[in-house]
């Protein structure tokens, strides 16, 4: 009777799929920890994570019929205010998240196994998920109001929102980096993402200020996403989109994000 030994060929592929195994139980245990402590220690916590851009649509779609202001394009004051939203939020909830990300589970990174990139990738995923569920759940309630959510050109309205993830992640890396040497830098941000915000034509269209001032409003990126966006709804607006400036900003904050934690990260295990 032969016994078969493993050879060491199989034995690197079963300690290989160990490594794997351990790898996705633990971004498993983080998606789960960051869901379940968003907002009172609960699950249900998380859905007020989702329900957010819907909140804010409303609250536009309302101040503007409030002051009996027409939709700068389109015909309903509901899309018009999702198809600003979706893009702004997405890159402020994603960059600002990764970074509270890595102030909430920093303690979890003393374990070998687990590092901070896992906590960020872990992160960027459920958020990516959260931003995916708000923009299901606008299209839902726009549909419920009998009202047309869908662009007249998707695949340019999705690469705009797209985008705006990727910016969001690369904004956060350079964030998490910044954060683990000026702890403060997180009230900081929040400033920084509320004039973005109101500042990146979500409220009104910037295509309609006088020339001068749009074309310095522009060098935000933020804005002209959003503009990306609604160019998918409506692609007869006057809007030109610099795609090499926008994929410039995700490329190089990427980059000098995760060059910044990792320099930032080893000397922090020195």
């Amino acid at each position: 009777m032969q016994i078969e030994v493993p050879s060491l060929g199989s034995r690197s592929i079963f300690s290989k799929a160990e490594r794997i195994d351990s790898y996705l139980r633990v971004l498993n245990a983080l998606m789960l920890r960051d869901m379940r402590t968003r907002f009172a220690g609960s699950y249900w916590g998380y859905l007020v994570q989702v329900l957010w851009p819907v909140a804010h649509m409303f609250i536009i779609a309302c101040a503007m019929t409030f002051r009996h202001v027409p939709p700068p394009f389109g015909d309903s004051t509901m899309v018009f205010a999702a198809t600003g939203a979706i893009p702004a939020l997405a890159f402020q909830y994603i960059s600002r998240e990764i970074m509270k990300g890595i102030l909430t589970n920093k303690p979890l990174t003393y374990y070998p196994q687990v590092r901070t990139l896992d906590v960020m990738f872990s992160r960027v995923l459920v958020e990516i998920v959260s931003s995916f569920l708000g923009v299901m759940l606008i299209f839902s309630v726009l549909m419920a109001f009998g009202l047309n959510p869908i662009p007249i050109d998707p695949v340019t309205a999705i690469c705009g929102y797209l985008c705006a993830i990727a910016l969001g992640i690369g904004a956060g890396t350079i964030n998490v980096a910044i954060v683990q040497v000026f702890p403060g830098w997180m009230l900081g941000y929040i400033g920084i993402g509320i004039l973005l915000y109101m500042a990146s034509g979500v409220l009104f269209m910037p295509s309609e200020l006088p020339e001068q001032i749009y074309d310095y409003m522009k060098w935000n990126p933020v804005l002209q996403l959003v503009e990306w966006v609604r160019l998918g709804y409506d692609p007869s607006l006057p809007i030109t989109i610099d795609y090499v400036y926008l994929f410039l900003w995700v490329f190089c904050t990427l980059t000098l994000g995760l060059t910044l934690e990792r320099t930032i990260g080893r000397r922090g295990g020195a």
